[in-house]
């Protein structure tokens, strides 16, 4: 007689690969990696940890995991941390999981992802997976915004400050508003030909640049276009004005901006200047091409995510952080 083999075969624990930037932000990692791994590994995960030690290293993390069928990374850090990860992942079934912890936190505030890690991982664990668009300019991948002009400039300059966070960013803004001149771009898109001396221009697959500061208040990251938002020149009171618009979410109602959708675009200026990749400062030709890909990068979401309302959402986010910010000091 042959013995029947009533063995149950349980399927082996999917991988999850966490990436921490210890020096990312103003806060400390210390306990991340165990409160992640504790509450992963009750989900059912397999859990590897790395820290980075200097550039590159995400993404040379995170194309491993991708390589080896992880079902998610998680990046641990600010923007910067953000971008090197899902630089990685475009293209793969390995999903893209945010712990926010850097200065600006543009693309989790895009996405409704509270910035605090705690909380963060709940999202995570709801395991809700979003395949969601990307840009990139001259072939360098962005996840939030791409920028030419003011900011641009600002980023070179905060990007030298030996204190982060947003008072140290509002300090190099201020200082670069002195000094900074407008620039001439000429944008070809959806069929047309634009020429226009700028402030700014900002290319956005997400609403912010970071610390609810919206330049494209509209954004979706799964429409597959781009939001391009061109700023003009004015006044010191204009400047204000436009500053709190920023803050609000009315900056597409502003006069001095022109705000239009694309799915490509390529943007002339008169040679190699400064730029800003999702907050990180770079040079770049005066010849540049501006691509969304749709749906290409998997995301860990939030399962609801209101619409965005000019000054409420901005409210709702403020009272969120304080909200936060009270967690953290009652837990000590």
């Amino acid at each position: 007689m042959h013995q029947t083999d009533h063995t149950v075969r349980r399927e082996a624990p999917q991988r999850m690969m966490l990436i921490i930037n210890p020096i990312s932000g103003t806060g400390s990692k210390k306990g991340v990696a165990e409160m992640v791994e504790t509450r992963l590994t009750a989900a059912g995960y397999r859990m590897d940890v790395r820290f980075t030690g200097g550039r590159g290293d995400a993404t040379a993390f995170a194309t491993e995991a991708a390589r080896e069928g992880y079902a998610g990374v998680l990046a641990c850090g600010g923007d910067g941390t953000v971008n090197e990860t899902a630089t990685a992942l475009c293209g793969s079934s390995t999903a893209l999981g945010i712990l926010p912890a850097g200065s600006g936190n543009g693309l989790a505030r895009h996405l409704g992802i509270p910035v605090d890690i705690e909380f963060a991982l709940q999202i995570v664990e709801q395991n809700n997976i979003v395949p969601s668009d990307y840009g990139t300019v001259n072939g360098i991948p962005f996840f939030c915004t791409f920028g030419m002009g003011f900011d641009a400039a600002v980023s070179h300059r905060f990007a030298r400050q030996s204190h982060r966070g947003l008072l140290s960013y509002v300090r190099s803004a201020l200082s670069e508003y002195v000094q900074f001149r407008p620039q001439t771009y000429t944008i070809s898109a959806n069929g047309k030909i634009l020429t226009e001396k700028a402030f700014l221009v900002a290319v956005c697959n997400a609403s912010q640049w970071g610390n609810n500061a919206y330049i494209a208040p509209e954004a979706s990251i799964t429409d597959g276009l781009l939001d391009i938002t061109i700023v003009h020149s004015g006044s010191p009171i204009d400047a204000a004005v436009m500053g709190m618009d920023i803050f609000t979410g009315f900056i597409n109602k502003n006069t001095m901006v022109h705000c239009f959708r694309a799915p490509a675009a390529v943007i002339y200026r008169s040679g190699e200047g400064e730029a800003h990749v999702d907050g990180e400062p770079m040079m770049l030709d005066g010849i540049l091409d501006v691509k969304c890909h749709r749906g290409s990068l998997p995301i860990f979401t939030p399962h609801d995510r209101d619409n965005f309302r000019p000054i409420v959402t901005p409210i709702k986010e403020m009272i969120r952080d304080a909200r936060i910010s009270i967690h953290h000091i009652l837990r000590g």
